[in-house]
């Protein structure tokens, strides 16, 4: 199989904030999505670091490119603690997480 090489596109989220925070409604719809997008910055940094594309990812997790998409996508795919695990290693990192109970 032929190494596939990435080259990750540049993205400054500080000024994207800056300027969608200027958008009706967007404040409040990104603060209820807080946590997932916290979620997938760290997903998407750790596959960057890795140099690995979501085709390579997708072929070490034995699945689809389209099936990491829609797991680095903040939508309404809720997926399991398993599919993050299998991601988190694929990327070569280890899934850490955090328990809160009130």
């Amino acid at each position: 199989m032929a190494e596939l090489k990435y080259t990750p596109v540049s993205h400054n989220h500080e000024s994207f904030l800056k300027k969608a925070l200027k958008r009706k409604g967007f404040k409040r719809a990104y603060e209820e999505k807080g946590e997932e997008y916290a979620l997938i910055r760290e997903m998407l940094s750790a596959r960057s670091k890795s140099g690995l594309t979501q085709e390579a990812v997708a072929s070490l997790m034995g699945t689809t490119k389209s099936a990491v998409s829609r797991l680095e996508a903040c939508g309404k795919y809720a997926p399991s603690l398993t599919t993050l695990k299998n991601y988190a290693k694929a990327v070569g990192v280890l899934l850490q997480t955090e328990t809160e109970f009130l």
